[in-house]
Parts: C-alpha cells; structure tokens; sequence
C-alpha cells in the first residue's frame, strides 16, 4: 500500500468494530429528541445497530429522528428493554418500550372502562366474540388488534371520538 494513503487512513482514526449482543428477544421503541439536547446519533446509531440494524439502517434512522423528532424502530435482538433506554439517554435520545398488549389487558381495559363485552364491542367497532376469545385465552390478537386496543389503553375517549362521528 502507498505509503500516503496508509498515513491518510491512519488520520481517520481507528474503526470501531460493532459488537451485537449476544441474545435477547424483537422490540418496538419510540425515539424523541431530548428537550434542549442535540442527539449523539453516532452514539445512537451504534446502539440501535448493536441490536441487529445494519450501519446504513440505523444511519438512516437517526437521520429520520433528526428529521422528525419521533422514530419508531423494531429491534431484532434486545438483551434488556431498560439497558436499551439507558444507553440511548446516554446518547441524548429519549426512548420507551412499547410492551404488546398482554391477553389478560384487555379485560382489564374494559372493565377499567366500566363496560361489558358487548358495549365495548360496540362503542369501539370490534366483535364480542373477539373480544371473549382474547379474553378467555382461546385466542391472541393480531398486531392490528394489539395496536387499536393499546390506544384505546392510552386515551379511551379520542378513540372513541375517532371512531364514531358524533
């Protein structure tokens, strides 16, 4: 190798190699930029490539954070939820977990509510005989379902005023 471009390599810097956790489980996060803080994305990157992005992938992410504010990105490989959070703040990125909804939620979300089957079923378009399989366990519901009922969790009344049109 030319002794010039060996002396211009060596002013880059060493490259840090990722090392991708060993083990772990897929989850969903959101990504915020902190208020007031600028992003490390580099560091950032690295996390979100630690757990299963490609360079490029998570690249492209913090640009679309940068972008945005908000990001929702699905690990591949996450050791610990928590861990992951920890090493985002680090990074000056907020981030939360967003846990599927559990089958024994959605009974507790409804009776939260106050209703019975057939009055949630109504009030948010679902079927009661979805609801009563979820509930009794016969049957899990399916990432669309998870998702409509998490946000009936989070704000019950804007998704019932989303739905109907009164």
């Amino acid at each position: 190798m030319d002794s010039s471009l060996r002396e211009r390599f060596a002013r880059l810097g060493p490259i840090r190699a990722v090392v991708p956790v060993s083990s772990g489980s897929p989850a969903v996060f959101v990504l915020c930029t902190r208020d007031g803080m600028i992003p490390r994305t580099v560091d950032g990157a690295l996390v979100l490539a630690r757990r299963g992005y490609t360079l490029l992938r998570a690249k492209r992410a913090m640009e679309a954070l940068l972008e945005t504010g908000r990001i929702y990105v699905e690990l591949p490989i996450v050791e610990d939820p928590a861990v992951v959070v920890d090493e985002l703040k680090a990074a000056n990125i907020a981030a939360a977990v967003i846990a599927p909804i559990a089958d024994e939620e959605v009974a507790g979300l409804r009776k939260r509510l106050g209703l019975t089957r057939e009055e949630f079923a109504i009030r948010y378009g679902l079927e009661v005989e979805s609801i009563r399989n979820w509930e009794l366990g016969r049957r899990v519901p399916d990432q669309a379902a998870r998702s409509y009922l998490r946000a009936i969790m989070n704000d019950p009344e804007l998704v019932q005023r989303a739905y109907t049109p009164l």
